[in-house]
This record gives structure tokens, sequence and C-alpha cells, in this order.
């Protein structure tokens, strides 16, 4: 979800590898073993939670995470906390990585401190202050000055314990005084509207000279005000600390008048004296993206360039083919490649044409599409977008069910636990292979369109440029739905969102022998026992090795690989997309009390949008896809409760509230694109509820008025492929902006090659050039069209910078990560070439 930004759309996203933490405190007690997860949070909300390690001091995670930020946050964090049974689980400590430091650890693994966790170091939130200096003349007739602070709203305060009841103590602080006088308590609401004035003595003359109309400048230096926001608790331990500022009064300046926004801070030493080294440390890999993208006319020229790819001859000399040369890893080019010729539909004929340039370079048929290339790579990212419903119907199934059986399948006798049977664990192993690998060979009628016409590519190039060998336009194919689309499936399942969390050590070790096994059944290799390093895997193999196999393997490859026979949407087998517990209001119930909202799993399958008592019971109401005719936010003044969005059907409106922000944009965003190609979709909605027979945003009372706003929602589009063209051919212009100094010694390696036959110079042997001209060429228009894009965000980051107010709603004091921002880009400027 996409911020805009006066015609420019600004996205967060991350991606975060959680890998482990270590020496964490020992549980005081006999028994020193914590049951530890790991938390990500955006500010204080929780977007994220790894699975419970149990009784570890350095627990493994290996969970991986992605998500699309849909708001702004100062705060990246992770906390670690110890599951307790009886009680509230405790933290343990917490790394939290400011939003202008994330940059610093970008991509790289990196060992944090775990800090302490105090709540007076856990704010969020801003509020807004206006102070004015003034004389007033006393009864007496002496002049003194008075200090009128107005504290009129905050926006977005923590929520402590589920509930926020804030109130501001205001002080005015200097070396002599402490005043403090307290707001009202408002109740049930993180965005108090306070509009309250409170009123300090700053000076006090004992007789009237001309002087004193002027505040001395001594005196005001001496004094600040703090404002302190509270949450007012029933508790004993008394109330909770949100957050702070202090303003010193210096600000007022010559006009003694001050209004703005400010950030909350933590309390200065609010937290306990703990030594950082006894919290333990978290291993952390982080990648923080933002993409700044124009309006689509800006990316004309890039965007033709990188389209006709497919057509430019040789492909070498095209500018998706120079991508892949210039970037440090293929797979930095493959992404944003894959998405924009797939979001334009010519994802077949551009990686046809790699792939078939590739396997005239390659001699061998044996390591044919084996190394790490820009067409491997491009196919790996296609199987994962297009492919990914396709997993999910075929292998999610017996995924669960190893996952949550249990069974033992260890046939390494070194391994082999005194409890367990050898023959038994075959037997078990055996059994599960067979399942994996009959459903996988009976599902070529589900694989999508989009691979069955890369197959069908590969095998006929790979059958042509190798016309002796008769297996190659099998293994061609196999080398990708096998060993890089199936077999890591399995290994790896919650990757391919096929779980939740990664396994625990004994249903992994469980799957990564299914995946060996699968892996080589896959193969068609001669001789397939000597493909196992492991004697125990060549003798488990032989069970397999009978001619049934290689003839299912083959039919399945032949299957897939015959171009545009089977369309995936005239598959009727109902795919799960989304499933997860939220909170519904019950329908057609009043507004007041808890009753009317109620927890709920919810399912979506591309027929229906149900929800359950709980998981695996039957549904208590289902919504078939075509009665969506809307899905859009639900303001949060309607029931003082965030993160709430509505599906609006032809009789009503069924009111959602998810767990997070995250989770909201995500529901949103999958009911969005299932639904959007219904013929009865709304062009316009009621952003609040209707209750009390009104409408709460527009005050109409007929609950059939027609809505208020435009909907959001946009155009029609694949489920797996909604892909945002400009945001990747953005994407693609930050790769070639990156790495401009290699786009210049292709140019120079292009000169060199057109003036010198000899032996190929070593500095540019990394390069692939079969035509420096027409290389060369291509070279000069991507220099001019990422140089005009570039100018493009140095003017806009002029701009922003001249009309940016410190201390706006938008950039409250104390935005550090905004003004390292400014200041980093008004230092930037463009390449020469």
């Amino acid at each position: 979800m996409a911020v805009e930004e006066e015609g420019l759309r600004v996205f967060q996203s991350v991606k975060i590898k959680i890998g482990e933490a270590k020496n964490i405190p020992p549980y005081p007690g006999p028994n020193r073993m914590r049951d530890c997860y790991c938390t990500v949070n955006l500010d204080q909300e929780e977007v994220f939670r790894t699975k419970i390690i149990e009784k570890s001091l350095c627990p493994f995670y290996g969970e991986d995470f992605y998500c699309e930020i849909p708001r702004s946050f100062r705060h990246l964090s992770f906390y670690i906390f110890d599951r307790d049974v009886f009680r509230r689980d405790s933290s343990i400590g917490k790394v939290a990585v400011k939003k202008e430091d994330l940059q610093k650890y970008h991509g790289k693994d990196t060992w944090f401190q775990l800090q302490p966790v105090s709540a007076d170091s856990e704010v969020q939130g801003k509020v807004h202050l206006e102070l004015r200096l003034s004389e007033v003349i006393t009864d007496s007739g002496v002049i003194s000055h008075k200090l009128a602070t107005r504290v009129l709203e905050c926006q977005g305060l923590p929520i402590v314990n589920g509930q926020c009841d804030p109130y501001a103590a205001v002080s005015l602080l200097g070396p002599s005084r402490s005043e403090a006088k307290k707001t009202k308590v408002k109740r049930k609401t993180n965005n108090p509207q306070f509009e309250e004035v409170f009123y300090f003595e700053v000076t006090r003359p004992l007789s009237y000279t001309k002087r004193q109309f002027d505040v001395e400048e001594e005196d005001v230096d001496k004094l600040a005000l703090r404002v302190d926001l509270w949450n007012a608790s029933n508790l004993k331990f008394g109330d909770e600390f949100l957050g702070g500022v202090r303003v010193p009064l210096r600000a007022l300046g010559q006009a003694g008048v001050h209004d703005a926004w400010y950030f909350l801070q933590p309390r200065e030493n609010g937290g306990k004296s703990v030594k950082v080294e006894e919290l333990g440390s978290l291993r952390l890999n982080i990648v923080y993206t933002e993409d700044h993208v124009f309006p689509s006319e800006h990316y004309t020229p890039l965007r033709d360039l990188l389209l006709q790819s497919a057509n430019v001859g040789p492909v070498s000399a095209s500018t998706a083919h120079i991508l892949g040369e210039v970037c440090r890893e293929k797979q930095e080019a493959a992404i944003p490649l894959v998405r924009l010729f797939l979001h334009y539909g010519k994802i077949v004929p551009f990686i046809s044409t790699i792939a078939h340039a590739e396997v005239n370079r390659t001699q061998d048929p044996n390591t044919i599409f084996r190394g790490n290339s820009l067409t491997s790579k491009c196919i790996d990212e296609t199987m994962k977008l297009a492919g990914m419903h396709y997993l999910q119907v075929t292998l999610k199934p017996i995924i669960d069910e190893i996952c949550t059986e249990h069974k033992p399948c260890e046939i390494d006798p070194v391994k082999l636990k005194e409890s367990e049977n050898l023959e038994t664990n075959r037997e078990n192993l055996r059994h599960y292979v067979d399942r994996i690998f009959s459903v996988i060979t009976t599902s070529g009628v589900r694989c999508p369109t989009v691979m069955c016409d890369i197959f069908f590519s590969l095998r006929e190039s790979a059958a042509i440029r190798f016309e002796v060998d008769q297996d190659v336009r099998y293994t061609a194919v196999s080398s990708f739905i096998f060993l890089r689309f199936f077999a890591p499936a399995i290994l790896s399942p919650n990757l391919f969102h096929l779980r939740p969390h990664h396994p625990d050590p004994a249903t992994s070790r469980t799957l990564t022998l299914i995946s060996k096994t699968i892996q080589t059944l896959g193969s068609l290799a001669k001789s397939k026992s000597a493909n196992f390093k492991e004697s125990y895997m060549a003798a488990f193999y032989d069970y397999f090795n009978e001619q049934k196999y290689a003839d299912a393997v083959k039919n399945f490859l032949d299957l897939i690989s015959t171009s545009g026979k089977w369309d995936q949407k005239s598959i009727e087998t109902p795919i799960m997309l989304k499933e997860g517990f939220m909170i519904k209001r019950a329908q057609g119930r009043n507004r007041f009390g808890m009753k009317n909202f109620k927890k709920r799993w919810f399912r979506l399958t591309n027929h229906e949008f149900t929800y359950h008592k709980t998981k695996g019971e039957g549904a208590l109401c289902s919504i078939p896809i075509e009665n969506i005719l809307a899905v859009e936010r639900l303001e949060e003044e309607s029931f003082k409760m965030k993160n709430m969005f509505q599906v609006i059907q032809p009789e009503r409106a069924l009111y959602i509230q998810a767990n997070n922000c995250v989770e909201a944009r995500d529901w949103i965003d999958i009911l969005t694109k299932v639904s959007q190609c219904n013929r009865k979709r709304l062009s316009t909605y009621h952003p609040s509820a209707y209750l009390n027979g009104h409408w709460l945003c527009c005050k109409l009372s007929a609950d059939a008025a027609p809505g208020c706003t435009p909907c959001t929602g946009g155009l029609p589009a694949n489920i797996q492929l909604d892909v945002d063209g400009d945001r990747e051919t953005e994407r693609i212009y930050s790769l070639f902006s990156t790495y401009m100094t290699k786009l210049i010694k292709m140019q120079e390696a292009c000169g060199s090659k057109s003036v010198y036959d000899g032996p190929e110079q070593e500095e540019y042997s990394s390069f692939v050039i079969d035509d420096p001209q027409e290389t060369y060429k291509t070279l000069k228009l991507i220099v001019s069209a990422v140089q005009t894009l570039e100018q493009q965000h140095t003017k806009y980051k002029r701009d922003k910078f001249k009309k940016t107010k410190i201390g706006s709603q938008e950039h409250p004091i104390g935005d550090k990560s905004f003004q390292c921002y400014i200041r980093q880009q008004s230092e930037s400027s463009t390449y020469s070439i």
C-alpha cells in the first residue's frame, strides 16, 4: 500500500531473516531452560511472531518474514519473550533499530545485543502543542509574564494492556520551580483531543521598569516546558508512562509564540540498570526498501527498452540481459524483471529468448540449466509467483499431515534413536515419498499455463541443440520443476507459504529425506543409486528402482511441457488463499456491549469467504466470492477500534478487525483481488458504519443509500500476479543507478572489442558481449534514461526540502529519520557520463 505524496507514491517494505539468539539469561529456578519466541514490531505494534523454541538458551529460529509497510513508523523492533503457561509471557530483551539506521544493516547478517525492555522507553505517537508568552498587568499594576500552554491533541499513542485512557501532565521546569498541571482523562482512545490551556508565571518583577517589558534572556534559557502523556490505570502499580516532550522556552523566539507537533520521546534514565551483555544477542538480516514511484509516463523510455528485450538480436545486447550482467547477483535483476514482464504479458517470449541463447552456449547436455544464470533465476522467480497456488493445492495437505503426525522416518542407523525401529521408519518414509510422488505426477492438469509455455520452450530448444540425446527434452524441464520447485518447497515449506513456521528438527529431517528422494526420482538419471553419497539413501532408493516411476515422471513432464493445453481457470478445485483468526461484528446487533464482537476463524478460497467458530469446524457463514461487492477500510471512529475493514455484500456489510495493520492490508488486498472481476462491484462506498439509524460519514438515514466515497479497488488483476509495473521499473532504475560504474565499464568493453581482435582483456572478461556495436547502442540508451530519472528524483527531493515544515503534523520535531533523509538527499547529485 503506497502513501501518496504530491503525485508520487511511496512504498515501504521489509524482508527479515530471524536467525538465532544466543546467551539468553537462564531461568531463575531448578529448570534453567526457557521457551523463547521472537516478535517483529512496527513501533509497538506486533506484526509477526516466530514459533516457540522450547528448553533452550540459544534458540534457533531460521524464519523469514516479508511485509509491505502500510504506515509511517520510527522503529523496527524485535522482542524476545519467554513463554509462561500460568502468567503473561515475560520479555527478556529487545532490539530496536531506528528507521534512519536500517540502511546500515541492509542485507547483512548482524548480531545485535539485546537491550532491556522498560515501560519508560516503549513510546510512540505525537503531540500538538501551542505556547504563547504574554505580558499581564496585575491588580497592583505590576507587569509579569505568563506562559499559556495549550495541549491540543495526540495521535498514535500506544495501547497498554488492551486499553488507552490518556491524560497529559504539563510542568514548567526551572532551577527553583517545578509546577505540574493535568488535563482531563480521555477514555478509550489513543488519539485524544484535549484542547486544554494552562497558565504558568515566567517572571515576577518587584517593580515596573522599562526593561521588564522584555523577558530576561537568562531566565528564559533556564526554563523549559515538559509535557508527559500517561495512561490512567486502575491497577495498583499506578499509571503507565506513554511518552513525553521537553520544550525549552527559547523556542518561543522573538514573537513569543510557538505552535508545533512533537514526537513523544522516552523518559530519561527510566530503565533499570542491567548489564547489556547479560541479556544475550540476536542474529538478524534486515532488508528495508523504500520506493519513490513517479507517474507512469516518467518510466516510458526505460520501460520500452526493457519490454523490447525479447526482440533485440542478439539478446545479449538487450536491456534486460545487460541488467543481469551488471548486477552483483543475478537474483537482484531477476526479481523485478520477471514481475515486470509478467505484468505486461511478455514473460514467455523473454525467457524463451534468453533460454535459447544459453542452450546454444552449453556444450554438455548433462549441465544444461545447472548454473546460476539469468535464465535459471528468472524461471525460478516465475515459478514462485505463477506457481504459488499450484504448490498450495498440490503439496500443502500432505505437508500439513507430515508436520502434525510426527512419524519417525530416520533411516540413518547412526542417528536412529533407541526406541525406534529401522524397518518401521523406512516404511513410514516410503509411504510419504509414494504419496508426494503421486500427488506431484498427477497434478499436471493444474500446472499454470505460463509455466507450461516456458517448459515447452525449454524442451524445444534443448531437443534442437542436442538431437542425439533423447532424454535432454525431459532433463531440461525436470531440472526446474523438480530440482528448483517441488524439492525446495518440500525441504523448506515455510519459505513457500505451505507452513507458517520452520518445522521442528525431527520433521525437518523427514522433509530433507523426502526432498532428496523426490529430487532423484525426477532427475531421470541413468544410475540413480550413485546420486547418493550416503549408503543408507542408496539402499532406500532401491524401493523405487521400478520402471513405473520413470514412466510416471516422463508422462508428467510431457503433460506440463505441452504449450497452451491446460488453462488454470478451468480447475474447479477450491484453492485456499488465506486463513486466520480475526474479530467480527455480529450483523444486526446493537452497537453497545462487547457481545457485538466475536473472535472467529476466517477462511478465503477462490470460491468463497467463510468464518467458523474455530479452525476445523463447520462454517457459521459463507459468502460466495460473486457476492463481494467491495472491500474497503472502515474508519476507526466507527467503533473506536483500529485495523478494521468491511466486506460489502448486497444486503449488508460485514465489519472485521484484523490483528494488526499489516494483516488488515493483506486481507483487504487478497479479498479485493479475488472479487475484482465481479460484475456488480460497487464504484462508491461508505467509509464509516451505519449506526443508530444513519451513516456516520454522510449522515444519510437510508441504510441502502449509495456510497459517499469512491472505492479504492484498482483494475482487474490476476490473484497471483498483482504487480505494479511502475514500481518494478523504478526498482530496475535503482539497480542501474547503483551499478552505473559497471555500465561505464561495459561501454569500455564494447569499445575494446570493436577495435581489438586479440585475447580478451581480463577486466572485461566477466561480460557476455556477442555484438559490441548493438550492445553499445543499448548501453547509451540505458544511461540516458537513467540520467533523466535521476534528475527527476533530484528535483523532487529539492522541492520537497523547500516545502517541508519541521514541526508540522507530517514532520513533527524529533523526526530524525526524515531530517537524516533530507540531509542525505540534499547532498546527492546526478551522475555525469
